[in-house]
């Protein structure tokens, strides 16, 4: 019975129905067999692929390293004159892969270690101290933030912005516009701020240089440096170039100087000379400040370097109004401030003083855990600062 009951579960190989069974496992086979051989290919391309790179990678450290030179001059469209930094001048073949009119005298190039031809041409070097210079985002000061100084915020677009903007202007009257602007005057009256609002107002490049920054240990970085932050300007015009504390590095030169002294001094002849030398600076504006005016270089202060220079003077009764009504304006003020009895009280304060007085003001509010701003916290805020003002002043009067 057993034997009978296994051979009737046994398929008849004849069976239709089996064969065409069978048939369908034996294409589901077939396709399952056609994936994995499709995968394996595409592994195999992927691993030929990884090989050849490998393989470039090696025949690449394999290389001899290069050489760096300079153009001298370019004899023809198979030669030039090249100014190696592992020896004296040379005269190499140029590379076919090479554009010859993209070689110029000074034009940095790499050279083949055996023959030394040229074979590609390098960037332009450029420290990265004069990149991190330009500012990407742009100050929020406005024009309306600069308080009585109404007359020099006019003369600073007229010399900065119109030559950006309207430069057509110009060429109908037939006259060259302004090449810089020297704003000169105590500490804390405005003159960094207005530099900020131009940065502002005009859609050029802004560039910040503190003077001090242009003094280098070695000989010849300093001068180095100013001619890569003026190419710098020229390659980002239009463009504006503000330097802060111009004194540190525009003092007037002297004869009995430290080796020191003289460094600052070839710094200050490059500056000289990319302010006012044969090749031009386009769109570039040069804004400069300073505290120190007297002790300036007086090559520095001829026209053709600074055509305009703008004293930012103290800020007088109206202005220190205007001053006043510009940093309480966000400020929670409660009852009447009177504000010609704080103009007063602070005469001879520069703007900067001013907004420390609504600054310490807002602090002695909150010392009495209120949250506002009365006249009394006005007139306590005056008599520190000025206590302060007079206490340092004394200070230093006893120290000289």
């Amino acid at each position: 019975m057993l034997k009978l009951s296994k051979e009737r579960s046994e398929p008849d190989q004849n069976d239709p129905a089996y064969l065409i069974s069978y048939a369908h496992h034996l294409e589901r086979q077939a396709r399952q067999l056609e994936t994995e051989k499709q995968m394996v290919e595409s592994e195999r391309l992927r691993l030929q692929r990884e090989v050849n790179n490998l393989k470039v990678e090696l025949e690449r450290l394999r290389s001899p390293p290069l050489f760096m030179g300079y153009i001298v001059e370019v004899l023809d469209n198979k030669s030039a004159v090249v100014r190696s930094t592992t020896g004296p001048n040379l005269v190499v073949s140029i590379s076919r892969q090479v554009d010859i009119n993209e070689l110029k005298p000074d034009t940095r190039v790499a050279l083949n270690q055996r023959t030394f031809s040229i074979v590609n041409i390098l960037p332009p070097t450029q420290d990265p101290m004069v990149q991190k210079m330009e500012l990407i985002e742009k100050p929020t000061e406005k024009y309306t933030d600069v308080g009585g100084l109404e007359a020099q915020i006019q003369e600073l677009k007229e010399t900065v912005e119109l030559p950006l903007l309207k430069p057509e202007l110009f060429e109908k009257i037939g006259i060259d516009p302004p090449k810089g602007v020297l704003l000169h005057g105590a500490p804390g009256t405005g003159k960094t701020l207005l530099a900020k609002a131009v940065a502002h107002e005009t859609h050029a490049a802004f560039i910040r240089l503190i003077g001090s920054e242009l003094v280098q240990k070695f000989i010849g970085e300093g001068a180095r440096l100013v001619r890569e932050i003026f190419e710098f300007a020229r390659e980002n015009s239009p463009s504006i170039l503000f330097i802060d504390e111009l004194d540190a590095i525009g003092s007037r030169r002297l004869d009995l100087a430290t080796s020191g002294d003289r460094e600052v001094q070839r710094t200050l002849m490059q500056l000289l000379s990319e302010l006012d030398g044969f090749n031009p600076r386009g769109d570039v504006k040069v804004v400069a400040a300073t505290n120190r005016i007297d002790i300036l270089d007086p090559a520095m202060l001829r026209p053709g370097r600074f055509d305009r220079i703008i004293e930012i003077p103290m800020p007088n009764a109206e202005s220190r109004l205007d001053i006043f009504k510009i940093h309480s304006s966000g400020m929670n003020l409660k009852g009447d401030v009177d504000f010609d009895y704080l103009i007063q009280m602070t005469d001879g304060t520069s703007g900067a003083d001013i907004k420390n007085i609504c600054t310490e003001s807002g602090m002695f509010a909150i010392r009495s855990n209120r949250d506002h701003v009365i006249n009394d916290d006005f007139t306590d805020a005056i008599k520190k600062i000025s206590g302060e003002k007079e206490t340092t002043a004394a200070s230093i009067t006893g120290f000289i």
